[in-house]
């Protein structure tokens, strides 16, 4: 198992960043959840298999169509066992 802490900078609020994120976790099957902060970025929280939150983290690199990421911050986070699924939370 690996989780990250990922904030996301860039054109990446109203574009459907949050829905899109939650799509490709669920297809991937990766538990966690994406909020908008309030300068603008969205910060996610990704857990599961190491391909699985690989696989999510390259797309946050680009992004749904619309987006454009200028900048990811990666950081090791703790896992949480009592986390499921992949909510978008406000």
């Amino acid at each position: 198992m690996k989780a990250l802490g990922v904030r996301v900078e860039g054109r990446v609020q109203g574009v459907w960043f949050r829905a899109t994120t939650q799509e490709e976790a669920q297809r991937l099957g990766v538990s966690g959840w994406v909020r908008n902060t309030k300068d603008g970025d969205v910060e996610i929280f990704m857990q599961g298999e190491e391909p699985d939150v690989d696989q999510l983290l390259q797309w946050c690199h680009h992004g749904p169509p619309g987006a454009r990421v200028l900048n990811v911050h990666i950081e090791t986070a703790q896992i949480d066992a009592a986390l499921k699924g992949f909510d978008i939370r406000h």
